[in-house]
């Protein structure tokens, strides 16, 4: 972070922008969570935030899968967007920009750095002959390979030959050791730092940085070679001073930049170190504060994979438990920096100890005694001071001070666990103090009135310590809690001091803050939701399913989904459509044994009469129709 000519606190950070040849996930949901958390962390502490977040939206992986749903680069790219755009508000995640490497805001940067650089002659044409790996978009030299997979995500490489412009990121090897050892901090957590250390001095080799049109249209022209398109990695990691408004707002540049912390997954360190370093080295731009990598997650001890059907939708996670909590789970159950496990029962259990017990018991009694005693009221701490009233102010205080050094060093959930052990000992405080009972007994007043003013207090600096991690239920809490001011506006310097809390607000009980997840009615639910889907054996009797042979095939003109089939049952020649043509050809499908439903009621498509319905199954890498493992005749049923 640095300060302007106005000694105006600035701080700009970035999550890596978002690969649009699928749908947002755990991964996509951690990275940018942790992104808002910091930022609001950092509004709280006085800062002008920059939070940018986005898409990346060029390469062969897009091109593939926008074949595959029979759609243009644009067409897909737009509708994916869209997945991301609406995800992050329900996630309770407030940016300030979202950059799209489609935009000519950013078409231009890449192109005139591009330039640059080629002027300079640290980009030069040559021939590229090596290995590429089209999911991971990335190259790779013979001495990284063991096999002739991708050392990344292990699946299948391919050699490719073909004339391209290559960046000499070579040259700056030792000015990026240089400066790496002059900001440690530039790379972190540290095990990351020494891994990317170990790497340059490994020997950095030119890098790719364009492909021919006729391997790739989908991309940034060259702006001086209409036969190449720039390199994906290459046109999006120029994203983030696309945003901090580089050639386009000169103030704006020199407020944010290079004040920035872009949070990456470990996976894709190396892009944002050495080959981001470098090319702003190249270009006269001083690289970024810091690029902090943090871990994966696994699901139930396993790595996330579509095939294991094991992916976290945060879609899902915010319509059963809700966003707060779910952001609040991802933060608290690892060290940023390393690998965490997710699975339901583990966020149950936070929900149910963390934030029911703890944090939503400790508001909701407070509040109810309020109620009770004053008259809906917040009392005045009004007798001498006893040694628990003491204990409790005194950490609230330290409390606060640990907090901000964590959050300031990124240990996030640290500062969770910091503020944890205040809402405990604050149960704790009125466990021992049992309010109840002196209201009760209708003990004199001064002794109530200090325990709950001190109670009241220490949930509202709870809230405000609490707001960065889950921002809806803070304002939940804080509304109860009688306050009005705008937690938006709050600053820890100048809020988080112990007495701030004024008496005589009124405080507005409201439904519990966190229900408890009652886990035998969700079991009931569950078993209840299986129940239901189940058809008694009368009824799947009533199914008449056959082997069928694909004895023609056609396309249906006026659509690009539908096949029109022949289908050989033995004793009949039956026509269908299908909607398949996306994913078999008419050849593909000439003889192949299916299974048929028999006894639906036609219906016309097209025009045409369809007399049943072939049997398939879809996943997200396409679908497959139902065969037959072995020879059967035609019209057998399938019982």
């Amino acid at each position: 972070m640095k300060e302007n000519n106005k000694s105006k606190k600035t701080f700009y950070i970035t999550t890596p922008i978002y690969y649009v040849n699928d749908v947002p996930h755990i991964g996509h949901a951690y990275t940018t969570i942790a992104a808002d958390v910091i930022a609001r962390y950092k509004r709280l502490s006085g800062y002008e935030v920059l939070f940018s977040t986005g898409t990346d939206e060029h390469g062969q992986k897009i091109v593939s899968s926008a074949e595959k749903a029979n759609l243009t680069p644009l067409e897909l790219v737009d509708k994916v967007v869209l997945k991301f755009k609406n995800l992050w508000p329900l996630l309770n995640i407030k940016y300030d920009e979202f950059i799209r490497t489609t935009e000519e805001r950013h078409i231009k940067v890449v192109q005139e750095i591009f330039n640059k650089l080629y002027q300079k002659g640290d980009i030069y044409k040559g021939e590229y002959e090596g290995w590429y790996c089209v999911p991971c978009e990335t190259f790779w030299t013979e001495t990284q390979l063991t096999d002739k997979t991708c050392p990344t995500c292990g699946r299948k490489i391919e050699k490719i030959k073909e004339e391209s412009y290559f960046f000499k990121i070579s040259k700056y090897q030792d000015q990026l050791l240089s400066y790496i050892e002059k900001h440690p901090q530039c790379i972190q957590p540290e095990v990351r730092k020494n891994e990317t250390i170990s790497f340059i001095k490994s020997g950095l080799k030119d890098q790719s940085v364009t492909r021919t049109k006729k391997s790739l249209k989908w991309g940034i022209n060259v702006p001086f070679d209409d036969n190449h398109v720039i390199y994906v990695w290459y046109d999006a990691l120029l994203n983030y001073i696309t945003v901090a408004g580089y050639n386009t707002d000169k103030e704006k540049f020199e407020k944010y930049w290079p004040s920035a912390i872009h949070l990456v997954g470990k996976d894709i360190l190396r892009f944002h170190t050495v080959i981001w370093f470098t090319m702003l080295m190249a270009a006269g731009i001083e690289p970024p504060q810091m690029v902090f990598a943090h871990g994966w997650w696994t699901i139930e001890g396993e790595k996330m994979s579509k095939s294991k059907g094991n992916v976290v939708d945060p879609y899902e996670m915010i319509e059963e438990y809700g966003a707060d909590a779910f952001r609040y789970f991802l933060m608290r159950e690892v060290s940023f920096g390393q690998d965490g496990n997710f699975s339901k029962d583990l966020l149950i259990k936070r929900v149910n100890y963390d934030l029911a017990n703890d944090l939503g018991n400790l508001v909701s009694r407070t509040i109810a005694m309020i109620k009770q005693f004053f008259n809906n009221k917040i009392p005045e701490a009004v007798t001498k001071k006893e040694v628990y009233d003491i204990e409790l102010e005194e950490l609230a205080l330290k409390t606060i001070k640990e907090y901000n050094t964590q959050m300031n060093n990124l240990s996030i959930n640290l500062a969770l666990e910091t503020i944890w052990q205040f809402i405990r000992r604050t149960n704790k405080y009125i466990d021992q103090t049992a309010p109840w009972v002196l209201g009760r007994e209708n003990s004199p007043k001064g002794r109530l009135s200090n325990i709950l003013y001190n109670v009241a207090e220490s949930i509202r600096l709870i809230t405000i310590l609490i707001y960065p991690f889950m921002p809806g239920k803070a304002k939940e809490v804080w509304e109860q809690l009688g306050m009005e001011t705008d937690l938006d506006k709050l600053r820890i310097d100048r809020d988080a001091h112990w007495g701030k809390l004024k008496p005589g607000i009124l405080v507005k009980p409201g439904e519990v803050i966190f229900p408890r997840i009652d886990l035998k009615e969700k079991e009931k639910e569950e078993v209840k939701e299986n129940i239901v889907n189940l058809i008694s054996y009368d009824e799947f009797k009533k199914i008449d399913l056959r082997v069928g042979k694909v004895v023609s095939a056609e396309e249906v003109s006026g659509t690009d989904r539908l096949l029109k089939l022949k289908i050989n049952l033995g004793k009949e020649i039956r026509t269908i459509v299908a909607g398949i043509r996306k994913y078999y050809s008419v050849e593909k499908i000439l003889g192949k044994k299916i299974i048929i439903v028999c006894n639906l009621q036609p219906i016309k498509l097209k025009g045409i009469e369809s007399q049943g319905m072939l049997l398939a199954a879809v996943d997200n890498n396409g679908l497959a129709l139902l065969t037959v493992d072995k020879e059967i005749a035609e019209g057998s049923k399938v019982q």
